[in-house]
């Protein structure tokens, strides 16, 4: 488990969990909000297959309290950058704090690691919440793009 013991807006502790045979199924049925489908798929599984079939990324489940509310993952780039991908937090669990709470304990997490000397992401830029989340935690975007997203970075 990773946590820096951050709540949501619900005083409900915000931790990330290892994907296991326990949880997965709950993580791979985390789904946002109609609307977001544009920029995220409709289901965590898709994210789940990504980090099992490509070894990239490693995925992990959104906890409040003991409940699966989101999914994450976090990779390391060929250029020593460390890159976060795949939120999703659950349709009906969004707007209280838990996504917020879950990138900051990422970040810090990532960022205790010795050889870490940069955070990367990236959004659609018509994502105003995505962008709005990530520069309250410190990312800033870059001349760069990824596919259509802008790509951001934080500097630990």
């Amino acid at each position: 488990m990773i946590s820096l013991g951050l709540s949501d807006r619900a005083g409900r502790r915000v931790a990330l969990h290892e994907v296991s045979d326990e949880n997965w199924r709950s993580v791979a049925d985390v789904a946002p909000l109609d609307d977001q489908r544009r920029y995220v798929p409709a289901l965590a599984a898709r994210y789940l297959l990504l980090s099992a079939r490509e070894g990239v990324w490693h995925s992990l489940a959104v906890c409040a309290d003991d409940t699966v509310v989101g999914h994450l993952m976090w990779g390391r780039d060929e250029d020593g950058s460390y890159w976060i991908g795949g939120m999703l937090i659950d349709g009906t669990e969004q707007g209280k704090g838990v996504g917020g709470a879950a990138v900051r304990t990422l970040v810090e997490w990532l960022s205790r690691r010795e050889d870490c000397r940069e955070l990367r992401l990236s959004y659609h830029p018509d994502n105003a919440v995505a962008a709005g989340l990530y520069a309250s935690v410190g990312f800033r975007p870059t001349a760069e793009v990824s596919g259509d997203e802008i790509v951001a970075s934080l500097t630990p």
